[in-house]
């Protein structure tokens, strides 16, 4: 058996206590990752993830799965139902995409990435967009890998940037 198939994506279940811990887990794990920043996520996060995610009808998740039953979570994408004026139909964005360490060159991502799209197009959506560090040379290639490419709507123009702005709490 290849390492692909001995790993299970499926649509987490927020409600489902260990997809919610494994949420939890993993995305603390990428925030401790230099490509996360390298911080741990705070008590905060930790303690309200799942409720945030679970109250918003526009955000989704996909886990990946090895071992015997379930054992060990070891992927994990994010994503939030967005809306494509231009297109007048919603579009998704892929939020945060995980994979620990151990199973990273396993294609896991493709695979969680492909059941994304499934989703995505069950809500009508016309496109994914994600963002990605220039830094991160294997996940831009992995992206490039399954049809991802720089944004741009006129070449004269350029490709666009994300750029953020942080507001204070209240």
């Amino acid at each position: 058996m290849d390492s692909v198939s001995t790993v299970r994506v499926c649509r987490a279940d927020y409600a489902n206590p260990v997809h919610a811990q494994a949420i939890v887990n993993l995305l603390d794990a990428y925030a401790r990752d230099p490509a996360g920043g390298g911080e741990p996520l705070s008590a905060f996060a930790l303690a309200g993830l799942i409720p945030a995610l679970a109250a918003r009808p526009q955000a989704f998740s996909v886990l990946a799965f090895a071992g015997a039953m379930d054992a060990e979570p070891v992927g994990l994408v994010n994503c939030f139902e967005g809306f494509s004026t231009f297109a007048c139909r919603p579009l998704v964005n892929v939020h945060d995409v995980v994979v620990l360490a151990g199973y990273r060159g396993r294609r896991v991502a493709e695979k969680m990435l492909a059941l994304v799209e499934i989703l995505a197009l069950e809500r009508g959506a016309c496109k994914l967009t994600l963002e990605v560090l220039a830094g991160n040379a294997g996940a831009i290639k992995l992206y490039k890998r399954v049809g991802f490419d720089n944004y741009q709507l006129d070449p004269a123009m350029g490709q666009a940037q994300f750029l953020q702005k942080y507001l204070p709490e209240g």
